[in-house]
């Protein structure tokens, strides 16, 4: 990206790549404060699906309640309680609590999508089956060019666009550079509920390989999920059917649930494979693009944190933004400032997860089936639920529109 900035004029148009979560939460935020946001998605519609998301402390739920989407987001969540794991004939070895996995409230990450949508799409432009494919900035604005649209101007440019981030990677250089690896894969989608799970889910651990299934949706669908525990692949993540012959190769055999799901798989609606990693950034703007979300500081799927980080940080972006009156120079640097040791301390409940998740030996699998068993009886039972509440209430949020009319 070309960067030329001489002076500021104060932004107003503001485009957002990426309408799953982060995007559409600060096209709201902006909309509210005056701001003209639009919305380029590559999918050609809304995705549905995906696995279940969690809120927990006053941060979260203080953000969901100042959107107006608290409510919706009750009537859809998933009610989820305690999670069984199993041993491969599915007899039910420890029963974990379920704060340990929902916090204060657990949705679809399809259905929180859909609501974000609902509460943005009389406001702000979407594009779909679009994405960005060159940007160039000047003194004025940011030249966009995209892979099938014409070209437009915008004040701003903000990466709501994952943990591959395509906006990151024309800013700021190749992926390698800031994403890392866990070691983990993962693969969610849309099943029967054929075990007739009701609000609950079923967990089945062997050595680098972990099989679930939860309910969903007031028990009419269920969610498969896969883990397994690998270095880097080199993978096309466009490539649906090499995803599906690899966790084939994987899990066909390995007990329980998980041949019957590998059959489910191939004709769910909505498969979703990818890497568990997280994103380290030493910046998250240049110039007058800035990154959102799991695009800048994705803590990964297995912290619980990513949503909940990314709507507190929608919510500071676009406060600091009405706050400077449109200057992103000064509006960037409060952002960052404002979230970082947030961010940071989000990130840190991913931190060692995934060995734990997916243990690698047969001896520590072991170990943890029957860990689980005794757990909900040990003193530190509720030690890694509160650590995850402490890091996500770790935050003082400014209420941006009341200063702002104060003014």
């Amino acid at each position: 990206m070309t960067n030329t900035t001489a002076h500021t004029t104060p932004a107003r148009t503001v485009l957002i790549s990426g309408a799953s979560v982060a995007g559409p939460a600060l096209a709201y935020w902006l909309h509210r404060h005056g701001f003209a946001p639009t919305i380029v998605e590559r999918a050609p519609a809304l995705r549905d699906g995906g696995y279940a998301v969690d809120f927990r402390g006053e941060a979260h739920l203080a953000v969901l309640r100042r959107m107006g989407i608290l409510d919706a987001l009750e009537a859809a969540r998933t009610g989820t309680g305690s999670m069984s794991y199993v041993n491969s004939a599915g007899r039910r070895l420890a029963d974990l609590p379920a704060d340990l996995f929902a916090g204060d409230l657990e949705v679809l990450r399809g259905d929180l999508a859909r609501i974000l949508y609902d509460a943005t799409k009389e406001h702000t432009e979407y594009v779909f089956g679009d994405s960005i494919a060159s940007l160039a900035e000047d003194a004025d604005g940011v030249h966009v060019t995209f892979e099938h649209g014409a070209p437009r101007r915008f004040d701003l440019v903000v990466g709501a666009d994952g943990m591959h981030s395509r906006t990151r990677s024309l800013v700021f250089g190749p992926e390698e550079r800031f994403v890392r690896h866990l070691g983990v894969y993962c693969a969610v989608f849309t099943t029967a509920n054929h075990l007739g799970l009701d609000h609950t889910g079923h967990a089945y651990l062997t050595p680098g390989r972990l099989v679930s299934m939860y309910s969903a949706r007031g028990n009419t669908e269920a969610k498969g999920v896969f883990y397994f525990g690998s270095p880097l692949l080199d993978l096309d993540r466009r490539d649906v059917a090499r995803q599906q012959a690899l966790l084939t190769e994987r899990f066909a055999g390995n007990g329980w649930q998980s041949d019957h799901l590998l059959e489910q798989m191939r004709h769910a609606p909505d498969f979703y494979f990818d890497s568990v990693g997280q994103v380290r950034m030493d910046g998250w703007s240049r110039g007058r693009v800035a990154l959102l979300g799991d695009a800048a500081y994705c803590p990964s799927p297995l912290s619980g944190m990513g949503s909940g980080l990314a709507l507190v940080g929608a919510y500071v972006l676009a406060g600091e933004l009405a706050a400077a009156r449109g200057d992103h120079r000064t509006a960037f640097a409060r952002y960052e400032r404002e979230m970082r040791a947030y961010a940071e301390g989000c990130q840190k409940t991913g931190d060692g997860v995934a060995r734990l998740m997916v243990p690698q030996s047969r001896l520590l699998a072991a170990f943890l089936n029957r860990y689980y068993k005794v757990m909900p009886y040990l003193p530190g039972k509720n030690l890694p639920a509160r650590m995850a509440r402490k890091a996500a209430e770790n935050i003082t949020l400014r209420d941006y529109t009341a200063e702002l009319t104060a003014r």
